[in-house]
């Protein structure tokens, strides 16, 4: 280019200029848009790339003949019939069987990964015989539910499907208050409903479930935006739409979101083990602030040396909290040198550990700060990994009976039979949604129970276990289940 007259070579300068700043367009095209101090914020980049990736999910169980207990004629002991020729001598409560109603319902969900992974809640997906999902493109799928968890209010479902449109998930704890944010679901049937509003606060518990911390926001959230997607201005993925707080049962201007800090862990230990592992400390707290409040209200003024953090109010026996040194009285301040001042802060942060990992908790005792480190354990008191149970001697899967399952049934424990392949449930006659009650005359309410029926059982002189259940028609049924030794 030396050599090329000055008025060409200014000319080639602007040229590569141009291809230059063009190249640089391009890059950062598939940036959102900054908006000026001052300025609307542009909220189309972020709702062009939720759309695709939030489906609709239709619901549906299926009508079910179910044993209910009902109430005789009052006047029937006055008229009772001795010797049975009218039936039912002496009136009192008889068990009738009654046909429950087909239920449908609506909800949202996000694909996470291309193979057709989707979250939503569990609220949405709870006691379904049937799910259909909508895709954007109005393409329909039949789902299949890989796992869920009430705590959280989080499930897991999937689709046979590929390359479907994904949405990128984001860190929920970059969130600031103030920051805009999409609510994008299917509310009242609309599919592709996009509302805009801001984090209203963060780490928000409303006594609703054991683990909560939730993103408030006044971006509309009503019926049927349950397990859609709440995104930021990049078009990430930073939480789940879970709830609405209305008197009306219509949006008020406060909707609730589970942060991707829970839904990570959740979806992780779902594909992983069929079941969430939740570490705990084996502690029962309260804000600071709010224990100090409420013995102000008594007449008294405690003095805990801060009015930020967990307030422990009880440190059960046995649990990781009593042997890192917990005592009542004592305030956590802080975990792996993150600051918490509430309790749903705490809870989120151990959401996303599993038992044995270790945490390093800072407290006051008597005003005094101490670090000390913990390792977490499972409810069972434990560090051990559960899998959801899938036993090579029973050729099944299983889940914790849902509280709709109970209530449709009348009964209050049980585990659900969730697949059947070859072994000693198939040769026995027992199928898919079969739910155990007792097994050898014992109550089945966990996965470990059975586990250790099925052990105890295997290793006797007659390895048979003798299984009592129920059906979901309602039909009650008795298994002698041949074990091999």
């Amino acid at each position: 280019m030396k050599n090329l007259p000055k008025y060409l070579m200014a000319l080639a300068c602007i040229v590569a200029l141009a291809f230059s700043a063009g190249a640089f367009i391009k890059v950062n095209a598939a940036k959102a848009p900054a908006s000026a101090p001052g300025q609307p914020v542009d909220l189309t980049y972020a709702a062009e790339k939720a759309l695709p990736a939030v489906v609709h999910i239709k619901y549906v169980q299926n009508s079910k003949v179910k044993t209910v207990e009902v109430q005789d004629d009052p006047f029937g002991g006055f008229f009772s019939d001795p010797f049975g020729f009218f039936g039912n001598p002496g009136g009192g409560r008889q068990q009738r069987q009654v046909q429950t109603p087909k239920k449908e319902a609506t909800g949202s969900g996000v694909i996470i990964s291309a193979d057709g992974y989707i979250v939503t809640n569990n609220h949405v997906v709870e006691g379904a015989d049937e799910l259909t999902v909508t895709l954007n493109d109005n393409r329909e799928f039949s789902a299949r539910i890989i796992g869920t968890d009430k705590t959280t209010d989080l499930a897991l479902i999937k689709v046979n499907a590929k390359d479907l449109p994904t949405l990128t998930i984001g860190n929920s704890e970059q969130l600031k208050v103030g920051e805009w944010v999409l609510a994008v679901g299917n509310p009242f049937n609309l599919n592709s409903t996009v509302t805009a509003g801001i984090v209203s606060a963060k780490a928000r518990s409303l006594g609703a479930n054991g683990v909560e911390s939730f993103i408030q926001t006044d971006a509309a959230i009503n019926a049927g935006n349950s397990g859609g997607a709440l995104v930021n201005t990049q078009g990430e993925l930073v939480g789940i739409n879970a709830m609405l707080y209305s008197q009306t049962g219509s949006y008020s201007g406060y909707g609730f979101a589970i942060p991707t800090t829970i839904m990570n862990k959740v979806v992780d230990d779902l594909k992983k083990y069929g079941t969430v592992q939740r570490a705990v400390l084996d502690i029962q707290g309260i804000d600071a602030h709010k224990y100090i409040d409420s013995e102000k209200a008594k007449g008294e003024d405690p003095d805990l040396g801060t009015n930020e953090g967990i307030y422990i109010a009880k440190v059960n026996e046995g649990g990781a909290g009593e042997e890192a040194g917990l005592r009542e009285g004592d305030v956590i301040t802080a975990i792996d040198s993150k600051k918490v001042t509430k309790m749903a802060e705490l809870q989120e942060y151990l959401n996303s550990k599993r038992p044995g990992d270790k945490v390093s908790i800072t407290y006051l005792h008597n005003k005094k700060s101490t670090t000390k480190t913990v390792t977490l354990k499972n409810s069972q008191g434990n560090t051990q990994v559960v899998k959801a149970a899938d036993f090579d001697l029973l050729g099944g899967t299983y889940r914790e009976v849902t509280e709709a399952t109970k209530q449709e049934l009348g009964i209050s424990y049980g585990l659900e039979v969730m697949k059947v392949s070859d072994g000693a449930l198939k040769d026995a006659g027992i199928s898919k949604g079969f739910i155990i009650l007792k097994a050898d005359d014992e109550p089945i309410k966990s996965i470990e129970q059975l586990q250790k029926a099925v052990k105890t059982a295997s290793t006797s002189r007659e390895p048979v276990l003798y299984i009592k259940g129920i059906y979901p028609t309602g039909k009650r049924a008795y298994y002698a289940v041949e074990l091999a030794k």
